[in-house]
């Protein structure tokens, strides 16, 4: 339950995005008293469980630490929550902890921008509504915009193309020839499900990553009144995954022998599972362990080696009106296009145009790659915090973690705001810059600059992810040092 809020006078918010990371902003905000706006484009919460909904959608963290610490949940139909549960356990939080009465939907944010002399963001609604804020916190995350590849004759292909995150499900796939491009990780659940439906399945691969096996499990009703009867139940079930997940941490970053103990997780799985040694040697990773997303199934492997699957490994060069081209000149028939081809995930806060100080947009503050103080504050850009922002992601454990050390950072700042009188706070160029100098010397150091994928940009920087445990994130988050910071007084 919401405790009563404290009276402070302190700054209006408005945050942008109701999924996990806007909803657990906002309760923290109502928990401290704050005037809190949370500006939501869709027409629900939820976030990336709300647009997921492809057959299969599920968390791959354990549900009971891809989960609010302040808001335990002992009803969780299986270890690993599947996408409506997800959906579901949000809607109640929100509802509970009120934010769900702080929600505007339908306020889609184009633009935003410091008003200098007030000391206050505008912030721009499609439809050219303002509204104004003392502090702007930014809830987008990394994996909300979804990437279609450009191919030759796209538009020629007669039949439905759809990204995964988009899944159209007026359309009925039973009995159809269906092209899945991508093998990431929303691919990985739901090829299983459309295998048991389709006619035919041509799964196009550019490179295999490794699969280990997901110790799932739907709990019974004896699980649910244990975690009921003991909270101490639900919280050593969330050390124990939090420890596990600073162990597969370590294997990604600074003891990289250990991902040895993964890869060869991977290749006992790949061998018990694929039979026909080609179509095994096919999907064996070129990459060390971890580079890519490390990916958690138990039906992946046998949906692929089921008669009316085949996986093409050449390169696709074109669409065709009735199917996909690859580089030997197959053209593999279709009916249908799926694209499992991921998420703008380095295009933090795109499509919005942040302007800061002077007018600086934040796209040419980040011309030579995202970057942010903690992953939350950026020179030039005062009152403004990003959560779930560059070098925040995780290799190897919940990011909910991450969120929530962000959210108490947040609140504690705007603490110190309304306490002291401080209209402005701003972080400082050479305490920005040294951390990311600090960040990128050890992501250098790490699996992920050893071959191409998500976390990192075009020029090859790692943008996305968190160098170290996140023990050592939540320590370095637990107070904020003013010394890194410029604060200005009332306007």
């Amino acid at each position: 339950m919401l405790r009563p809020p404290r009276r402070l006078r302190g700054p209006r918010v408005v945050v942008i995005g109701a999924g996990f990371a806007g909803i657990g902003m906002a309760a923290a905000l109502l928990r401290d008293g704050f005037a809190v706006t949370v500006l939501e484009r869709a027409d629900d919460v939820g976030g990336v469980w709300r647009d997921n909904t492809y057959p299969g959608a599920a968390s791959d963290v354990p549900s009971s630490l891809y989960s609010y610490s302040f808001a335990p949940n002992p009803s969780w139909p299986r270890r690993y929550a599947r996408q409506p549960d997800i959906l579901a356990y949000l809607r109640r939080v929100a509802a509970d902890t009120g934010v769900a009465a702080r929600i505007r939907f339908g306020a889609d944010v184009v633009a935003a921008g410091f008003d200098e002399a007030a000391h206050r963001w505008r912030v721009e609604l499609a439809g050219g509504e303002v509204v104004e804020a003392d502090v702007l916190v930014s809830a987008v995350g990394q994996l909300s915009r979804p990437v279609v590849p450009v191919l030759p004759g796209a538009e020629s292909f007669r039949g439905p193309a759809f990204h995964s995150a988009r899944w159209e499900h007026g359309h009925d796939l039973t009995g159809l020839r269906v092209a899945v491009i991508g093998t990431g990780a929303s691919a990985v659940q739901f090829v299983p499900h459309l295998q048991r439906s389709a006619a035919r399945l041509t799964v196009f691969q550019r490179s295999a990553t490794h699969v280990v096996p997901k110790p799932d499990r739907a709990y019974r009703p004896w699980h649910h009144r244990v975690f009921r009867a003991s909270p101490t139940a639900l919280r050593a079930g969330r050390l124990g995954v939090w420890l596990t997940g600073e162990l597969l941490t370590t294997a990604l970053t600074s003891a990289q022998a250990l991902g040895g103990l993964v890869d060869g997780m991977a290749r006992l799985h790949r061998r018990r599972q694929v039979r026909d040694v080609d179509l095994r040697a096919r999907l064996a990773p070129a990459h060390r362990v971890g580079c890519h997303r490390l990916l958690f199934s138990n039906d992946w492997y046998p949906a692929l080696a089921r008669p009316n699957v085949d996986l093409v490994t050449e390169p696709i060069t074109a669409l065709t009106p009735t199917g996909v081209r690859t580089a030997d000149g197959v053209e593999h028939p279709a009916d249908v296009i799926v694209y499992g081809t991921g998420f703008a995930a380095t295009d933090f806060l795109a499509p919005m145009e942040i302007r800061g100080r002077d007018g600086r947009r934040l796209a040419d503050e980040w011309a030579g790659g995202a970057r942010a103080h903690l992953g939350m504050t950026v020179p030039g850009f005062p009152n403004l915090f990003l959560l779930y922002g560059p070098n925040t992601n995780l290799g190897g454990n919940s990011v909910v973690y991450m969120i929530e050390r962000q959210c108490r950072y947040v609140v504690r700042m705007l603490r110190y705001m309304a306490t002291m009188r401080v209209s402005t706070v701003e972080v400082r160029r050479e305490a920005a810059e040294r951390f990311d100098a600090e960040t990128q010397a050890r992501l250098a150091r790490s699996v992920w600059t050893r071959c191409s994928n998500w976390y990192r940009d075009a020029a090859g920087r790692v943008t996305t992810n968190w160098p170290g445990l996140v023990r050592e994130y939540d320590r370095r988050t637990r107070w904020v040092d003013h010394r890194d910071f410029d604060h200005g007084g009332r306007p």
